[in-house]
């Protein structure tokens, strides 16, 4: 056991935590855990905890598909190892802690269904080409009175006003309270547009912080919900007609500490190569919103005229747009420019998500790709000739489409790997095969608590 380990293990003690749950996200962006005491710790971090291999086919429901065959059988075994240097005492939950964790093989290796490799990859490749990515995101959610039958939002009140807030008063200061001292940075809490809608923007990390903080927020405010009473649900949409919960992900490229998205002689203050990098988002964005969007909930919610991202085309400040530029500004600072992606949501692994946005930007940049001309209106509101003009088509709408995009698509495929992208293909297929069986509303209610 290492000094460090050894150090950890004592502190907890004293702090009073029983238990630290290793927590990793699967294909469909739900949480997993494992929790040992304290004394496991040093087993764990040596040796991983014991998990099934089948976890990379479960689907949303539960189910385990085999129709990937690299993992048709309930043999094997798999190893979850917490990362030591990022365990936190739980605020609000004050007998544990959490850690973000990695599946090894039974040896110790490298396994290819783990999620936090892949982002490791695309990591290791920025940095090669001499970039850097931070990442942001903002994570929209509703609450309802837990003990309520169906979803009951705690307030209809006006859309971004502080009766909304004043409503969860006592939820909303455990929140940022508890965020704090989790060591996640907090932009703004306010109440949004939906009925019972709230947003939390956190903010910008390295890609791999990005990605615990989108878990460790989760646990965070399901946490807080619970002691007031409430329960919080990240669903893509949690009722049907209404506006849906998107966890927009925010991305910006540096070089040498300079933000690539502003300060440029292009449009908008972009850079050559922050130009690229937009473009290779827009270039490969049908492919990454296969996996950053990929559920049949996610496909429900991405509608024109809802600003989820329904079309393919970018434009500055644009929320409508699939891809919005955030710019610089003297008024904001240096540094501050950045893309939002809308069709992100919550059933995305955060990990498999940054990695495939990464993995497009990067390549934008290293083919040297100029964008389309910006647009600043809604295409929703124009007619088929119009849009066909413009090069803007619907992105896909139905999970065979999406599928398609996907394995169509060798640079986003290559970054999961031939494994990975082929379990991941068989989740989404049992997935559908589930939602065929019923109607939208039964969808979206068998959605509603699973993230």
């Amino acid at each position: 056991m290492s000094k460090d380990v050894r150090a950890t293990v004592a502190e907890l003690a004293d702090q009073g935590v029983v238990g630290i749950t290793v927590a990793w996200a699967d294909n469909n962006g739900i949480t997993r855990s494992r929790t040992v005491p304290p004394r496991g710790l040093p087993s764990a971090v040596r040796t991983g905890i014991g998990v099934t291999p089948p976890c990379a086919v479960f689907d949303s429901h539960d189910a385990i598909t085999f129709g990937h065959k690299g993992l048709g059988t309930p043999s094997g075994d798999v190893r979850l190892v917490p990362e030591a240097d990022r365990i936190v005492r739980l605020s609000g939950q004050s007998g544990f802690a959490w850690a973000p964790g990695r599946l090894v093989a039974a040896d110790g290796s490298d396994w290819p269904y783990d999620p936090r490799g892949v982002l490791e990859r695309q990591v290791a490749r920025a940095a090669a080409a001499g970039l850097t990515v931070r990442a942001g995101y903002e994570i929209e959610f509703q609450l309802t009175a837990a003990d309520a039958g169906e979803f009951r939002p705690v307030h209809d009140g006006p859309s971004y006003g502080p009766l909304r807030t004043l409503a969860v008063d006592g939820f909303a200061e455990q929140l940022l309270r508890d965020l704090d001292h989790n060591g996640i940075g907090v932009h703004q809490f306010h109440g949004e547009y939906g009925p019972g809608q709230f947003e939390l923007s956190i903010t910008a990390q390295d890609p791999l912080t990005a990605a615990d903080q989108q878990l460790l927020a989760r646990q965070t405010i399901h946490a807080a919900a619970r002691t007031h009473g409430l329960r919080a649900s990240f669903a893509p949409l949690v009722e049907t007609g209404t506006v849906g919960n998107g966890w927009h992900l925010h991305t910006s490229i540096s070089r040498d500490e300079v933000n690539l998205l502003e300060g440029g002689s292009g449009p908008h203050g972009l850079t050559d190569d922050g130009a690229a990098y937009l473009a290779g988002l827009l270039r490969d964005l049908p492919a990454v919103l296969a996996v950053t969007a990929p559920s049949v909930a996610s496909l429900l919610r991405r509608r024109p005229g809802f600003w989820s991202g329904a079309y393919g085309f970018w434009g500055p400040e644009n929320r409508e747009a699939a891809l919005r530029l955030v710019p610089g500004s003297p008024f904001l600072g240096a540094g501050r420019a950045n893309v939002e992606l809308k069709p992100s949501d919550a059933s995305a692994n955060p990990y498999l998500a940054l990695a495939v946005v990464i993995a497009a930007g990067i390549a934008g940049v290293e083919d040297r790709l100029t964008p389309p001309d910006p647009v600043q209106q809604d295409p929703g509101t124009w007619t088929d000739a119009e849009r066909a003009a413009a090069g803007i088509r619907l992105l896909p709408s139905t999970v065979d489409e999406q599928l398609a995009a996907l394995a169509g698509n060798a640079r986003i495929s290559a970054v999961l790997g031939a494994e990975l992208a082929d379990a991941f293909r068989a989740v989404r297929e049992s997935d559908a095969a589930w939602a065929a069986q019923r109607s939208p509303d039964e969808v979206v209610a068998g959605h509603r608590w699973l993230y």
